[in-house]
């Protein structure tokens, strides 16, 4: 399916490593330019050269998106180049482990601008815009707003944010013809998460036994998988979606435990 994305300017946020980098790519080999924004120069201009060196277009801005000044500057620093903004992709953030026995009012709010206040910003300062383009916003958000995880208060509060905002925008949007969806992840490896497995005692046993909670192939999303739906929701192809929580997770939010029983 040819997504019509050729030379669409789209901004993804935390594009350097993980899910960022697997939609960058995808984004890539679409014909669109994604626009790679994280903290570090160097580790943007690593997915910008393979970009290129596959014969697909790129660019990066380097910026600490938990600052909102920063936010703002990249938005101008994108215009500047391009002169447009055709979609926006909110991924940037961490799962930092702000728990509500031991964690701190300092600790909590720290955590919201790093998992949900930029998201904020970056579609507020990217919206003229948006509205010029008719763009569309695409949120990334985690299974832990609606299944809860323990240990991760701020986290679960930012992406149950990102969900409301989903919503929220998608109708103050409707004027402009601004459609925004969310995708949802549950279990995806991706570097990070590698580095967090590998830091277990058995981690060859942990990842068997995450992988037996997830229903369908009894495997983990990949990060492509999601780059996928975030390129078809982004491209006119849905061009009648919008305010969706779409979960491309192989069953494991929704899907009754039980099957896992069966299974095994």
């Amino acid at each position: 399916m040819n997504l019509d994305l050729n030379n669409k300017v789209i901004i993804v946020t935390g594009g350097a490593k993980g899910i960022g980098k697997g939609i960058a790519m995808v984004l890539a080999s679409e014909g669109a330019i994604p626009v790679i924004l994280g903290r570090k120069a160097i580790d943007n201009q690593i997915v910008v050269d393979e970009i290129v060196a596959t014969g697909g277009k790129a660019f990066q801005v380097a910026a600490e998106l938990s600052k909102p000044d920063e936010c703002q500057k990249a938005v101008a620093a994108i215009v500047a180049q391009f002169g447009v903004i055709d979609g926006l992709v909110n991924n940037a953030g961490v799962n930092d482990g702000v728990n509500l026995e031991h964690g701190s009012y300092d600790k909590f709010m720290e955590s919201l601008h790093k998992n949900l206040v930029h998201y904020y910003l970056m579609a507020h300062y990217a919206l003229p815009y948006l509205i010029k383009s008719k763009g569309a916003i695409v949120n990334i958000g985690s299974k832990t707003a609606e299944t809860g995880q323990g240990g991760t208060s701020a986290y679960a509060a930012a992406n149950g944010g990102r969900n409301a905002l989903t919503r929220e925008w998608a109708v103050e949007m409707l004027k402009y013809s601004i459609r925004v969806n969310a995708v949802i992840v549950a279990e995806c490896y991706t570097p990070m998460y590698d580095a967090f497995i590998k830091s277990l005692p058995n981690p060859e046993g942990k990842i068997a036994e995450i992988n037996k909670t997830i229903p369908l192939e009894n495997r983990m999303t990949t990060a492509e998988e999601i780059a996928n739906m975030v390129a078809f929701l982004l491209s006119q192809r849905s061009s009648h979606t919008t305010g969706q929580l779409i979960y491309v997770d192989g069953g494991y939010t929704h899907l009754d435990r039980a099957i896992n029983l069966v299974h095994h």
